[in-house]
């Protein structure tokens, strides 16, 4: 029988007691905690750090909306782009009603809409720094100002609170953004001939394309490609215009052009260079972009990206940015580990490439490497109380390096309360609420399940998929499908990279299956069928590709989706000493009181004595003290840190 289109995706509950946990937190604790942080009635301490921006315990986003809405009085205070702490919290609550209904919280979001729409100006205009302290320059400086990107932001926040609220006005005021960058952005007469200097609007643009169906938003999204390095000293031109020395973020100018992906039209670019989260967001732009209107130079320019960060610039734990400078990809295989930026939005930002990548094509790469930023990267950005945040997330910290070295400064070895710059706890709240929405992906033929996260999901025809599992602690997943009309369709269900073996059944028989591109393929013509599903769990030592200075001579251990790392709090200090035995069978255990329920592994490792503070500092290799066995244990590296403050290191000596 011929494969039918496949049904299209209605609804996904989550039933996961991992991912549950995080998404009642989010709505529990997270969003009222930073509801009060961004009305300044929280009481905090903002992180002394790069980030800090010269702010003390205030972040005024909402009394800056409020000014702009005539209705308080006084300067903008913050970044440029403060507004947008206060849009992703829109977002992250408006995606937060799809599993829980909360009355005050939505009438609190109603009434931040309203807000938001009497702060737009006539023309559809909203950035409220420019709108208070200069609205002479709207526009002038786009390198610096973010206008573009904040109210990209508001855009996305305004489609999620319509489609999950129904409310019309949060959706107009998004369309009238859209309008008024439409008209003030183009290569047409009187048009400016540009772009924002931070990548997001194309990302917007397309989400709205898809809510409203209309073309030109589109094709303005296209046009903010396309037109990137076109004329590679656009932002020079309108910064000498402007005034040379009245820079809106300090040090902006001092960038290179291909900080901002804008030294050469997308199309030329070979190599993910600048900013980590501007590369990542404009890549998720362009996979978008791509998908509707089949651009090739897009296309390809997202492989090339891709290739670039995952094969030589992304962390294995899935972070990016390897450089407190600038926030910034560095050079191929430079992943330092204890001065390493990792951003926590640059890997929200690669959960969203990774997402559009698969909307694109059905390659299990691009889900691992989702998988491994939700287990990973992304949601070591929160502690597990929901009320303090990491910006930096390193690979190996040491609290007395990051006190008394400036080169480390920037390397938290405790979450912060909240930071100058608060990009990233509302990104990773909107991330956890909207988790639901990357686990499937529908292509014209087939269903593709590629995330292993415990669900009931309902299509179109009838057609029900429940999927449960202990994920990640246990590999074996089941699946029920429920048929009634015996629609026939194909399903895909991803094999991970980290599991090599696999075994399957199908209706209580054992089945095997070729797995293509990451995935094995069934055919569903049946009313019911039960799939199960059994992965190696095994705990595995990794290597880094020998390029890779920093790793050298060390290994990396991950059980599942899960990159582990060792913490001061279970293991004698300093950690550096351990040499793992790496043919020794490591063991594991899961813990249910310990950081919320963690599974743990325990290694085998020599350790020499610590020598004592009289002795030389160099001495002969021949009088090295003896080593002694020792086990280390490792917990996840997303729990690190909510414990007592001390090393913790996810790459370990290999013992010789």
């Amino acid at each position: 029988m011929k494969v039918a289109t496949a049904p299209g995706l209605k609804h996904v509950e989550i039933t996961s007691d991992f991912w549950q946990r995080y998404r009642e937190l989010v709505v529990k604790e997270v969003l009222p905690y930073q509801w009060a942080v961004m009305n300044d009635q929280a009481d905090i301490k903002i992180a002394d750090d790069p980030q800090n921006g010269g702010q003390d315990t205030n972040s005024h986003a909402i009394e800056n909306l409020k000014i702009a809405a005539g209705q308080s009085k006084g300067h903008h205070y913050g970044f440029p782009f403060q507004d947008t702490d206060v849009y992703k919290w829109l977002e992250a609550a408006a995606y937060s009603f799809s599993y829980h209904a909360d009355s005050d919280l939505k009438k609190i979001t109603d009434s931040l809409v309203d807000l938001i729409g009497d702060a737009q100006e006539s023309d559809g205009y909203l950035s409220t720094y420019f709108q208070i302290d200069a609205p002479e320059r709207k526009f002038k400086r786009l390198q610096q100002s973010h206008e573009l990107y904040t109210m990209g932001h508001y855009i996305e926040a305004g489609i999620a609170y319509y489609e999950q609220t129904g409310n019309d006005k949060a959706l107009q005021i998004a369309i009238r953004m859209a309008d008024c960058i439409d008209a003030s952005f183009g290569l047409t007469s009187g048009k400016i001939p540009g772009y924002d200097g931070h990548p997001e609007i194309e990302m917007a643009l397309s989400r709205l394309y898809e809510v409203t169906h209309e073309q030109r938003y589109l094709d303005l999204a296209h046009y903010f490609l396309t037109q990137r390095g076109q004329d590679p000293a656009f932002f020079d031109k309108q910064n000498a215009e402007d005034g040379e020395e009245r820079d809106i973020i300090a040090h902006m100018r001092e960038f290179p052009r291909s900080y901002y992906q804008a030294a050469e039209p997308i199309k030329d670019q070979q190599l993910a260079d600048g900013h980590a989260v501007r590369v990542v967001y404009l890549c998720t732009g362009m996979a978008y972009v791509a998908r509707f209107i089949g651009d090739q130079e897009l296309l390809d320019a997202c492989e090339r990206f891709w290739n670039d960060i995952v094969k030589r610039r992304m962390y294995v734990t899935g972070n990016i940015g390897s450089t407190t400078t600038g926030e910034s990809f560095t050079y191929d295989y430079d992943l330092p580990n204890d001065t390493m930026y990792g951003e926590t939005c640059a890997s929200v930002g690669m959960a969203f490439f990774a997402r559009q990548m698969l909307a694109l094509k059905a390659k299990g790469a691009y889900a691992d490497v989702l998988e491994k930023e939700l287990f990973n990267g992304a949601i070591s950005g929160m502690s597990l109380d929901g009320k303090h945040f990491f910006y930096v997330n390193p690979l190996e910290a040491d609290p007395q390096a990051s006190a008394k070295n400036p080169g480390k400064a920037h390397v938290l070895t405790h979450r912060a309360d909240w930071f100058g710059c608060a990009c990233c706890p509302a990104n990773l709240a909107r991330l956890i609420t909207s988790v639901d929405q990357y686990l499937y992906t529908v292509q014209d033929q087939q269903i593709l399940s590629h995330q292993f996260i415990a669900n009931k999901a309902s299509f179109d025809h009838n057609v029900t998929l429940t999927q449960t599992n202990n994920f990640p602690w246990d590999g074996d997943i089941h699946y029920s499908i429920e048929n009634p009309d015996r629609y026939p369709f194909k399903l895909g269900i991803r094999i991970p990279n980290w599991s090599a073996n696999f075994e399957l059944t199908i209706n209580g028989q054992k089945t095997e299956k070729t797995v293509q591109d990451g995935f094995i393929y069934l055919e569903i013509e049946e009313a019911t069928t039960s799939i199960d599903l059994a992965l190696d769990m095994s705990t595995k030592f990794l290597r880094s590709n020998n390029r890779v200075s920093a790793d050298y001579g060390k290994v990396a251990v991950q059980r599942g989706p899960i990159v582990y790392a060792a913490e001061a709090a279970d293991n004698d200090a300093p950690l550096w000493l351990n040499k793992i035995e790496t043919t020794k069978q490591p063991t594991y255990q899961f813990e249910p009181d310990l950081l919320n329920g963690v599974g743990t592994v325990t290694l085998t490792a020599d350790r020499p004595l610590l020598d004592p503070t009289e002795a030389p500092l160099y001495t002969l290799l021949e009088q090295s003290s003896t080593d002694q066995k020792t086990a280390v244990k490792l917990i996840p590296y997303y729990a690190w840190a909510n414990r007592a403050d001390g090393q913790m290191m996810v790459w370990l000596h290999q013992k010789n």
